[in-house]
C-alpha cells in the first residue's frame, strides 16, 4: 500500500520545523535550465512563512533567479532525524532599511564592507509548499517497526507530526 501522506496548510508547521536549522540548500535553475545549488545562512523565518537570505547582487543566483524566481530549501538535521523540504519564490530586495534591519555583524566575514556595502542584496523566499519527515530517532520506534513489518507485513505510516506536506498557496 502507498505511503499516505497528510496535508496542512498551516505553513507554520514548517517554520517551526526549520527554526533551529540556520544552512539551507538552495536550488535555482541556471540559464539552461539545470539545476544549481550551494548552502545559504537562513534568517530567523518569519510567522509567514517569508525566509531572508543575504547574497551579492552580482552573484549568479540572482541572475539565476531573476530568469525563474522558482526555487527549493533543503533543510536537515540528521541527529533528530529531521528533514524539511521547501518550494517557493524569490524576489530580489535591495531595500537599505531591510538590509540593515537583518544585519547581522557575524555577516561581515561574507561582506567586509558592512550593511552599508552596495553589493549587497537579500532574497525573500516566499514559501509555497513543503514537506517534511521528522521521525523520533529510537531504538524503540525502529523495533516497533520491525516487528509489526515481520508480524503483519505492512510497514510503519508515519503520523502528521512525523510526515506532512504543507500547501500555503
Amino acid at each position: 500500500m502507498a505511503e499516505q501522506t497528510a496535508v496542512s496548510h498551516d505553513v507554520s508547521k514548517l517554520v517551526d520545523k526549520i527554526k533551529d536549522i540556520r544552512i539551507a540548500m538552495m536550488t535555482t535553475a541556471e540559464a539552461d535550465g539545470s539545476l544549481h545549488s550551494r548552502p545559504m545562512y537562513t534568517h530567523e523565518p518569519e510567522a509567514d512563512g517569508t525566509l531572508w537570505f543575504f547574497t551579492e547582487q552580482d552573484s549568479k543566483k540572482i541572475s539565476e533567479v531573476k530568469k525563474d524566481r522558482h526555487i527549493n530549501l533543503g533543510y536537515a538535521n540528521p541527529d533528530d532525524n529531521l528533514y524539511v523540504a521547501i518550494t517557493g519564490t524569490a524576489n530580489v530586495v535591495t531595500d537599505r532599511a531591510k538590509i540593515k534591519e537583518l544585519w547581522s555583524e557575524a555577516l561581515r566575514g561574507w561582506f567586509p564592507k558592512g550593511s552599508d556595502d552596495p553589493n549587497i542584496a537579500l532574497l525573500k523566499v516566499t514559501i509555497e509548499s513543503g514537506e517534511f519527515w521528522d521521525t523520533p530517532n529510537s531504538t524503540l520506534l525502529r523495533a516497533y517497526a520491525y516487528a509489526k513489518a515481520v508480524v503483519t507485513g505492512e510497514r510503519h505510516q508515519p503520523g502528521p507530526d512525523e510526515h506532512s506536506r504543507v500547501e500555503v498557496r
